[in-house]
């Protein structure tokens, strides 16, 4: 089985702290960027059956439902398609939108990222973002009703003035509304971006020790209202964990198609060139190789400890395993029944962890 993933890179506005990727929505531009991907779909689909689609951003909740059917009737017919595969779009909830959630579902998609990120109106304008708590519970419960039953909501965490008691409140908004998947990740201060250069943001930032203990909670409230954590920022309700994600920290193969995507397929790592003009234009997007051999044993192993079920403890090093009584002290780790998974306190520092593991 493989995935398909669709980058689309167009956003109304870009945040402040992300360095995905995007450009600027233009209707005319985004028109030959959909003929684009299905021109790319008929010139190289997977072989292989394909069980996982997935419309990530960018934005891609600003393509016309009409254009995600395009692209979904154009897998149907140039890649070999899996009885019940998982199509998820990233959605970004401003606005009302009934009709086309409802039309998105008519389309084909099954499952919705929402962009959620806080429901504090404080915290989301101190992200840059453009909708309110309102719109985000909105979103949720208008896409219930158009009969979606996989929802998933994003939900950023050690953000500036996060306090315990804010966090606690929009954790018990999320708790309560019918979803089935939570993606909880720390805020990442990435070079270049706007976030970076304001220096009052920054200053509020929370220490690490804090961060840790935004991140635990998390762990602790999901649980109680029936998400059990299963990768490191991941959370499902039983049977609902992504399985297009899942591809990525298990090393299988998905193609990704459109300016900027990644893909690990053909036993080669390799990503589209970040070039709107040269993805619309060029026959087959132009691509630039960047690992001839992806998913190595050490890749596979670092990979494998960011999920909850770990590794079997005889596939770390004899110099690996020495280290493994003294971190399980700590309580970052356990080792038990001939396996070795972190704890949700050694999630919540899991580049040391897994780096004191493989280093």
């Amino acid at each position: 089985m493989t995935g398909l993933y669709f980058h689309i890179p167009f956003c109304a506005k870009k945040c402040p702290y992300c360095d995905f990727f995007s450009v600027s929505y233009h209707k005319e531009t985004v028109s030959q960027y959909v003929g684009a991907i299905i021109r790319n779909l008929s010139a190289y689909a997977p072989e292989e059956m394909v069980d996982t689609i997935y419309f990530g951003g960018g934005t891609p909740s600003l393509l016309s439902a009409a254009q995600i059917g395009e692209i979904l009737n154009a897998c149907a017919k140039y890649a070999h398609l899996s009885d019940s595969p998982e199509i998820t779009l990233e959605f970004n909830p401003t606005g009302e939108r009934t009709q086309y959630l409802h039309d998105l579902r008519t389309a084909g998609i099954n499952r919705l990222s929402i962009g959620t990120q806080s429901f504090s109106d404080a915290q989301l304008s101190l992200l840059g973002r453009t909708h309110r708590a309102a719109d985000g519970i909105r979103t949720v419960m208008t896409a219930k009703e158009q009969g979606f039953d996989n929802l998933s909501c994003d939900l950023m965490l050690a953000c500036p003035h996060q306090s315990e008691a804010v966090l606690a409140e929009t954790l018990d908004i999320l708790g309560k509304l019918p979803i089935t998947h939570v993606s909880a990740y720390l805020l990442q201060v990435e070079e270049g971006t706007p976030l970076s250069g304001s220096s009052e943001l920054l200053s509020h930032l929370p220490d690490d020790d804090t961060s840790v203990d935004r991140y635990l909670q998390t762990v602790r409230t999901l649980a109680e209202f029936g998400f059990q954590q299963y990768e490191v920022s991941s959370f499902a309700k039983a049977g609902f964990e992504s399985r297009h994600n899942t591809k990525y920290w298990t090393c299988e193969p998905y193609l990704g198609i459109g300016a900027g995507a990644h893909s690990c397929y053909g036993g080669t790592r390799f990503q589209a060139k970040r070039d709107i003009a040269a993805f619309c234009t060029a026959p087959i997007q132009p691509t630039e190789l960047i690992d001839p051999s992806p998913c190595g044993t050490e890749e596979r192993l670092m990979l494998a400890l960011r999920m909850k079920r770990g590794v079997p403890v005889d596939a770390l090093t004899l110099q690996a395993q020495k280290k493994l009584p003294l971190l399980e002290k700590g309580g970052y780790l356990r080792a038990e029944n001939g396996c070795v998974s972190l704890t949700p306190e050694g999630f919540a520092v899991s580049n040391a962890v897994i780096a004191a593991l493989l280093g």
